[in-house]
């Protein structure tokens, strides 16, 4: 069989046909450029692993108003001559379709301190602005929350709750795994 192209004709009949969705995905920090911006060049990192039991589980789920989606969980701890610095954590969560990746940093008392988009793959206009979560910042758990207070943005409704809802997710993952048990 012999197969006729003109003037691209073909070309453009084979894109047209194949599935072909735009790619927004963007990648702004990797781990390490992250950790760093988290807690300095100086700064040593610890990985701090944390496996909650059933009841903890339950806790946690109960504060974040969320699922955990996993039994393992992990804080870099930045440390500077011996003293905490803060604990931060790496989550990624669902958007519409597809992932979001923030860096969310707690003080050494569990205080949301800072949030940094690691990864954003939504189309650019469905990203919350790094000045939408400074609202965030120093907020209360109990009161991370949009019937709260939390502000939203038309046309970023659901980035903006699922940033909620991972910034709920370590705020209470801390208080029930760090500070209760004592390892701050």
């Amino acid at each position: 069989m012999k197969i006729i192209r003109k003037g691209g004709f073909f070309m453009l009949f084979l894109l047209l046909l194949s599935p072909v969705s735009p790619s927004y995905a963007k990648i702004f920090y990797s781990k390490n450029e992250a950790l760093e911006l988290a807690f300095g060049k100086d700064a040593q990192v610890e990985q701090l692993s944390l496996f909650p039991d059933a009841q903890q589980v339950a806790k946690i789920q109960e504060l974040a108003k969320a699922k955990l989606d996993s039994g393992l969980f992990t804080f870099y701890v930045g440390k500077a001559q011996g003293n905490i610095l803060g604990y931060a954590a790496i989550e990624t969560a669902t958007v519409r379709t597809k992932p979001e990746t923030l860096m969310i940093v707690l003080t050494t008392n569990g205080e949301l301190r800072n949030v940094t988009t690691l990864a954003f793959h939504e189309p650019p206009e469905y990203q919350p602005p790094e000045r939408w979560f400074e609202q965030l910042y120093k907020r209360p758990l109990a009161e991370m929350d949009f019937n709260k207070g939390v502000d939203g943005i038309s046309g970023a409704t659901l980035s903006t709750r699922a940033a909620v809802g991972s910034v709920r997710k370590v705020m209470a993952i801390y208080q029930i795994m760090v500070k209760e048990q004592g390892k701050n």
